[in-house]
């Protein structure tokens, strides 16, 4: 009984933050509308190719240590900063006019606390691969402190979340002002151009932030529900 509470419960949090923060899951299809704009990819066309633009953030930030590597895979379509070989990953977005955004976004993780960055990385594998342990052990009925490892499993993902947010929060509020200083200083944009590319940006990243966020914390609470679940059914 005790674990139908916490799936009930778990339920509800999810259910009050979506009420709260106003998510609409149709914000995502919204977002990727205006990410693919043709007339807003025009415009960003006029700049200089995705690793170019990493180049030259990079040297703004004073950080050209960063390894670059374009992705292979032209399905990918995330681009990355991979904290244990200092690299940026740069996913095949050249037909959307967020590239300059994301370009930033992947720089501004570089420069970030190095602890706290290979900190996230390992965690959360330690984090996913205890969610693996506890549930297969379960299932094998080898776990005889099902509401412990619960409790745990849920202090583990306040601790994820908390880390994981800060990293994404930081990184997605300065990747806007930092966008828009290096497209003003490109000098290869009219002004009515520029506005109308910060303009979406603007609306892309109030969106992206509580999406984001809400994200986070509904990967961390499926994680709880799911063996809470197996718990329950195995009585």
């Amino acid at each position: 009984m005790e674990y139908l509470i916490v799936i009930g419960i778990c339920i509800i949090f999810l259910g009050i933050l979506k009420f709260a923060w106003s998510i609409k899951f149709s914000d995502i299809k919204k977002m990727k509308e205006i990410g693919y704009d043709k007339e807003l990819n025009e415009i960003t066309n006029k700049l200089p190719e995705n690793k170019e633009i990493c180049k030259t953030i990079l040297k703004k930030l004073h950080n050209e240590k960063v390894k670059m590597k374009e992705s292979e895979d032209k399905e990918n379509k995330t681009s990355l900063y991979i904290a244990i070989s200092d690299t940026i990953l740069i996913a095949n977005i050249n037909d959307t006019f967020t590239r300059v955004q994301t370009m930033a976004h992947e720089c501004l993780h570089s420069i970030q606390n190095r602890r706290t960055l290979l900190f996230n990385f390992i965690y959360s594998n330690i984090y996913f691969i205890y969610f693996l342990c506890i549930c297969i052990l379960s299932l094998l009925r080898l776990n005889e402190h099902g509401m412990l490892h619960l409790f745990i499993l849920t202090i583990l993902g306040v601790i994820y979340y908390t880390i994981r947010s800060y990293l994404e929060m930081d990184a997605m509020t300065k990747a806007k002002f930092l966008a828009k200083e290096y497209i003003e200083e490109q000098g290869k944009l009219t002004k009515e151009e520029e506005n109308k590319i910060l303009d979406k940006y603007e609306i892309i990243n109030e969106i992206g932030i509580k999406m984001t966020n809400y994200q986070l914390i509904m990967n961390c609470t499926i994680k709880i529900i799911l063996y809470a679940i197996i718990l329950n059914f195995l009585g």
